[in-house]
């Protein structure tokens, strides 16, 4: 292992299985540390993808949510760092993983009880391709004033009593987490505090060894001392031993082996990491304290005596001017949360919406980025504002232009269609505008102008599984599903839909490729020969074509496409568009003062 400093003031980390108060502590320790950019990167909850807004400071933030390790380290190339937050019976998984992905150089593992098989092959696996493995059963490890691991050194108020907000000259490293925090008080309190502290955590087999740390420390220019806090059971001390003899190590080790009380009691006893248990005479504390004394380390013959230990080994250094004085400065304070900030009289409120499509905040609105002034000098139309919009992206002007003839020719289809003729009918009772609006759009659904979505799935899935179009239309039958985007009430084989034949012609005409498209004029070819008013419908034919957009034009991957299609991205066009007809509908019936709508009688047929 060796190498040198693990973490730095620019290192982010990918966390695993979201945890709200250990992200908010390394949030608030970067705010503290004066870093510019927040330590996390990502959040990774199985099943789960969005944001999840946080805290830097009195600034709220959106972290990204991602539902897998793999398509997080992808989004997150400069997140090296995996924090492990699994239960024991998924994070040997996890971490695997994790140390699979090329972008992870370090892995911290929170759980404890980890099958001991499982830690053997992480640890097999980290060696092996040059990683590093921090745990199981740890608190993590900090790097002050940089970088810190999930709960690592507790509280802010511990934090800034220990002097952990800015580097000092000692390394530490630890079995435990509750003792590093004890020897964070300790070191700060006869030292210029630690520059990095490590506990490895305390099952049998650790993924990295106290002596790993160690060697790392005498490569780091900025560790002038190390401390070392080891416990009784294992022989991970006699690795730092044969260190020590073998000359590896050329700064001052200060080391402490607990649990010398062990021999007060007659049997043995299990104390609380599952390493923890003396198995012998070599594994007991004395004898591991006093292996250390012999290789050259400073042991002093008590737990109370360490901190006396530490200072006079600190105090050499620092006469011999091997250690210049740090001057101490105040870090800025963190911003109260809401639940004690009611008590204090300080609030910091969390903001309610998350928005990523514009932003009205400086001078001029923003959409995606883009300003207002830009859009208007560029000559940009309505499609390229839906680009930016509804997809987050400037799309290709092709693509923009099929957009605003989807909208044009899908405005209206007259006032018999049910959508116009539940506008005209609320509009004739009185209703006003957006009355009248909603009452049409209600109508859009699987049967009328809401299947634009379902042609681009089910198409996109037949072509994609090679179906022929008498396999896909065929097993379409045998489900009882009619088939999407085809049929229509008034056309027929010999007589299409001009639409239909305007939007096929723009997209052999532009398009780089209209793979999809054609399949379904294939589907629609076969279907004639079943019945003639069995033809492509506007809906198929723009739930085809806009498949064709979507993988020619270069700007969305696979999984994007499905989210577009399964959201209802395609079947919002019908409705952006009618909704232009439908209003026409309602002003015209407005203008033309017509009377309370009455259906005539002679057109119900009245039965029992």
């Amino acid at each position: 292992m060796s190498t040198g400093q693990l973490f730095s003031k620019t290192t982010q980390a990918l966390f695993y299985n979201y945890k709200q108060l250990p992200i908010q502590r390394m949030l608030d320790f970067d705010f503290l540390c004066g870093r510019e950019t927040p330590s996390v990167a990502g959040i990774i909850n199985p099943g789960s993808e969005g944001f999840q807004k946080l805290f830097f400071g009195q600034e709220e933030i959106a972290i990204p949510v991602h539902s897998t390790i793999e398509g997080a380290c992808a989004r997150h190339l400069t997140a090296d760092v995996f924090i492990n937050f699994a239960s024991f019976r998924s994070a040997a998984a996890s971490s695997m993983a994790a140390l699979k992905q090329p972008t992870i150089r370090v892995v911290a593992i929170i759980a404890e009880g980890v099958p001991e098989s499982d830690t053997k092959q992480l640890i097999a696996y980290a060696r092996a391709n040059n990683k590093v493995v921090i745990g199981p059963a740890t608190v993590g490890g900090i790097q002050a004033g940089a970088f810190k691991i999930g709960d690592t050194a507790g509280t802010i108020d511990n934090i800034i009593q220990c002097k952990l907000y800015r580097p000092g000259s000692v390394g530490f490293v630890s079995k435990s987490g509750g003792m590093s925090n004890e020897l964070y008080n300790t070191i700060a309190r006869v030292t210029d505090g630690i520059y990095e502290g490590i506990a490895i955590g305390g099952d049998v087999f650790p993924g990295s060894t106290l002596s790993d740390h160690v060697l790392r420390f005498n490569n780091i220019p900025e560790v002038k001392m190390i401390v070392v806090m080891g416990e009784l059971g294992g022989r991970d001390e006699y690795s730092l031993v044969e260190a020590l003899k073998q000359g590896k190590v050329s700064k001052p080790v200060v080391a402490w082996v607990s649990g010398t009380c062990a021999r007060l009691f007659k049997s043995e006893v299990q104390f609380g990491h599952a390493g923890a248990k003396s198995g012998g005479e070599m594994e007991s504390a004395q004898a591991k304290n006093q292996a250390l004394r012999n290789a050259g380390a400073v042991v002093p013959d008590s737990f109370e005596a360490l901190e006396e230990a530490i200072k006079q080994a600190f105090d050499k250094l620092l006469e011999e001017g091997q250690i210049s004085p740090i001057k101490e400065f105040t870090p800025p304070q963190i911003p109260e949360d809401l639940s004690s900030a009611i008590k204090s009289g300080k609030v910091r409120a969390p903001t309610h919406i998350i928005s990523t499509i514009s932003d009205d905040r400086g001078e001029e609105p923003c959409y995606s980025g883009v300003p207002m002034s830009s859009i208007v000098e560029q000559g940009l139309g309505v499609g390229d504002v839906i680009s930016l919009l509804w997809f987050k992206r400037t799309l290709p002007r092709y693509c923009t232009q099929f957009i605003e003839i989807c909208i044009m020719l899908c405005a209206d289809n007259g006032p018999c269609v049910s959508a116009a003729h539940n506008t005209i009918v609320a509009a004739r009772a009185g209703k006003d505008l957006i009355s009248s609006l909603v009452s049409g759009l209600l109508t859009i659904g699987p049967r009328f102008g809401g299947t634009i979505d379902d042609a681009a799935r089910y198409f996109m899935d037949a072509y994609d599984r090679n179906l022929t179009p008498y396999e896909f239309v065929e097993s379409m039958k045998k489900k009882g599903v009619r088939v999407p985007g085809i049929g229509h009430r008034n056309k027929r084989g010999h007589n299409k839909d001009k639409r239909v034949e305007l939007l096929q012609k723009f997209g052999r005409v532009h398009f780089p490729s209209v793979k999809y498209m054609e399949y379904a004029v294939q589907v629609e070819t076969y279907t004639l020969s079943k019945a003639s008013n069995l033809a492509l419908n506007v809906d198929g034919a723009i739930g085809s074509l806009f498949l064709d957009l979507l993988s020619n034009s270069g700007m969305f991957t696979k999984q994007e496409i499905d989210e577009i299609v399964e959201t209802g991205y395609l079947n919002s066009l019908f409705v952006l568009s009618r909704s232009i007809g439908l209003i026409g509908h309602t002003f015209d019936q407005k203008r033309l003062k017509q009377p309370q709508y009455q259906h005539p009688k002679e057109d119900v047929l009245y039965t029992k």
